[in-house]
């Protein structure tokens, strides 16, 4: 990945405001509609997947919508959903321990810390919708790579550079700073996975067409979304009058039918951990645990995918 590349996906965004935002999706009690359809076309290819997981680790929190999709392509896996403890709410019911017998009897997924996630421990690792919402996204998937297991396999979705076009479109014409803060090119991403170890990396997107029938239902839904995290957003409080040209405005997103319509670029990723591979030396020094995983990969006949 070139120097250039890298500051392509390294997104101009405020980690502050990412986690402020991050802290309400997480508090509002249901994940958005949009992350629970994205959830269930990923699930439809999870039949890539040939194998069957011991251990699934679902990363998407509380806004992934993805528990039922995943309880009903997995019985048999131990489920546990990754949950930030920093964007909990404050009166959240405390989670039974990652070790709960409950777990191993089909009872709901227990959620441990993201801190405490065990190195080599899932079979697959889930994420749907929540890369784009990471200040670094390239660090994000080395943990994620720390966390699978040699052969597990890693799925996620995110949104693409493609969201949004329309909503950019009314705000330049106004003058006003951009309604959000970039999304990361898939090509960029794909770079970022085999810089942090992953094999056989597959990134593919489709086009997601949302239409509201008023502006005001618009905003909402973008809300559930998310929010603006990009630096140089306005930075003090809107006024209602505002607003009211705002809603004037998104007039310009109606479709022949009359219904205000918007874009969302969904991209999607896959790929395996391989086995490491040390380096060729005259000596060459491996780690007893590498060694261990070298060779139980060189016994199977291959990942099953």
């Amino acid at each position: 990945m070139s120097d250039d590349a890298i500051d392509r996906a390294m997104r101009p965004v405020q980690a502050s405001a990412l986690q402020h935002i991050a802290r309400r999706l997480h508090r509002a009690g249901a994940a958005p509609w949009l992350h629970g359809e994205v959830a269930r076309r990923m699930g439809e290819r999870l039949p890539l997947i040939r194998a069957q997981p011991g251990e699934v680790i679902d990363w998407s929190g509380g806004i992934g919508a993805s528990a039922e999709v995943l309880r009903r392509a997995y019985p048999r896996s131990r489920l546990t959903v990754v949950d930030d403890a920093t964007l909990r709410p404050a009166r959240r019911a405390p989670q039974p321990p990652w070790w709960s017998p409950r777990r191993w009897a089909g009872a709901a997924p227990a959620a441990i810390d993201v801190q405490d996630v065990p190195a080599a421990s899932a079979g697959l690792l889930w994420a749907n919708m929540m890369l784009h919402g990471v200040a670094d996204p390239a660090a994000q998937l080395q943990q994620w790579h720390r966390a699978l297991q040699v052969d597990g396999f890693l799925m996620f979705s995110m949104l693409g550079p493609g969201s949004l076009q329309g909503l950019r479109e009314v705000f330049a014409r106004q003058g006003w700073p951009a309604p959000h803060a970039a999304f990361v090119d898939m090509h960029d991403i794909g770079d970022m996975m085999v810089r942090a170890g992953f094999a056989d990396p597959v990134m593919d997107q489709e086009l997601i067409t949302l239409t509201w029938p008023e502006a005001g239902a618009l905003l909402a839904e973008l809300r559930t979304l998310g929010g603006n995290a990009d630096p140089q957003r306005f930075a003090g409080l809107r006024t209602p009058r505002w607003r009211l040209q705002l809603l004037d405005a998104l007039g310009a997103l109606r479709d022949e039918q009359g219904r205000l319509r918007l874009v969302f670029e969904v991209v999607y990723g896959h790929a395996f951990k391989a086995a490491p591979k040390p380096r060729v030396a005259a000596q060459t020094a491996v780690a007893l645990e590498d060694m261990r995983s070298m060779v139980r990969s060189s016994r199977r006949d291959g990942p099953a995918r």
